[in-house]
């Protein structure tokens, strides 16, 4: 993405984020409202504002065509900087202050599971759609308010540690973030590993919120692997890469989903970040193969600021407003928190076009999707 695009991008994210602090006196009564909680600083600001943009560009799409069943939704976005304890309060506030009806798109493992432990969702009966998270401690045991709309990091292991074999790959490290996150990662490579009668050949952790990855470097040059699985996000993904392939003579590089390609290659060069595989979630968005990716396409065309690229991240956030909206569309012209929870359990195969997601009274995984794709020249992805 060209930097002038970024900054438009970034401006409006903190306008939307300023605007959330008096939209009750700016907005209708009768509007909708949605609360989003995300990064929009600190070291995972890109991803957060491309996972605002997505649901943004829908509501406006929604919303242009006279809202459901006649109210406008009233998207309210706060940045809780990849920090825990923000992503709690931030959440309480968008409830109780801003009366939020439902929840979209919230990032992080550690950040999402310290709402289930504090019991935000539980009390507040509020549904949560599309976290930017596969963590499976969200995912089992069975929470009711937890709509994922992604493939697990345990399914995305499986598909990188199959591909990996296919290449006759078996001396396989990790890289991970040390929080839930990251460990949610290793162990499904690790569950992957075994199941294929292999083990890791070595680990190198890095602490959540920072970009060194010396020790992690270290460990993993000492193991020399054919390959690494990287459980990690934007910048602490760069920093590895690039230091890895001088330290050691490792073959192959994999990240789990929750990275944006041009903002690696943006940090560490075109030529450092060429051929680091990336496991995906999504349907390819890039071109309009699916009715949804044409449709999100036209969406980014008219709705998002000019010079923005197409990414993952937005298009995954994208599905999940989607997804979000047909549930209150269905929850009918007078939803509570529960009938929109109830509405979306109606989803048992719901085509958002060409992606179908799959829901019901207990089930809350919508999809198993996993992809492979490679970073070639200026960050763009290969399939």
């Amino acid at each position: 993405m060209k930097r002038p695009g970024w900054r438009r991008l970034a401006a409006g994210c903190i306008a939307t984020v300023l605007a959330a602090s008096f939209a009750a006196s700016a907005a209708s009564a009768n509007d909708i409202v949605i609360g989003q909680v995300a990064p929009l600083s600190g070291v995972l600001a890109d991803t957060g504002r491309e996972m605002v943009l997505g649901a943004k560009i829908y509501f406006d799409q929604v919303n242009e065509q006279g809202g459901i069943h006649g109210r406008k939704i009233r998207h309210v976005v706060k940045d809780d900087g990849y920090k825990v304890e923000e992503t709690v309060r931030l959440t309480r506030e968008a409830i109780d202050k801003d009366g939020a009806l439902a929840l979209i798109g919230f990032a992080g493992t550690g950040n999402v599971a310290e709402l289930l432990k504090q019991k935000v969702l539980e009390q507040a009966g509020i549904a949560l759609v599309a976290p930017y998270t596969g963590g499976e401690v969200l995912r089992s045991p069975f929470n009711p308010y937890i709509f994922h709309i992604r493939a697990g990091y345990a399914d995305e292991a499986e598909g990188i540690v199959d591909q990996l074999a296919m290449l006759n790959m078996k001396r396989i490290g990790v890289m991970y973030q040390d929080d839930p996150f990251g460990r949610a990662g290793l162990a499904g490579v690790e569950a992957a590993l075994k199941k294929r009668g292999l083990e890791l050949a070595g680990t190198g952790a890095y602490e959540k919120n920072t970009d060194n990855v010396a020790e992690a470097v270290k460990a993993l040059a000492k193991a020399n692997p054919q390959a690494v699985v990287m459980i990690s996000v934007n910048k602490s993904t760069a920093a590895f890469s690039k230091q890895i392939r001088s330290a050691s003579t490792v073959a192959q590089l994999v990240n789990i989903s929750v990275v944006n390609p041009r903002e690696i290659a943006r940090l560490i060069g075109s030529e450092h970040a060429r051929g680091i595989g990336v496991a995906q979630v999504m349907p390819y968005p890039f071109t309009p193969a699916t009715a949804v990716a044409k449709e999100y396409q036209q969406a980014m065309k008219k709705h998002a600021p000019a010079g923005t690229e197409l990414s993952y991240t937005s298009f995954e956030e994208f599905i999940g407003a989607k997804v979000l909206v047909e549930g209150l569309r269905r929850a009918g012209p007078n939803p509570t928190r529960d009938k929109v929870i109830r509405a979306l359990e109606t989803l048992e195969a719901y085509d958002a076009g060409g992606f179908t997601l799959r829901f019901s009274p207990t089930n809350r995984i919508g999809s198993r999707f996993v992809e492979i794709t490679v970073i070639g020249r200026e960050g763009r992805l290969l399939r």
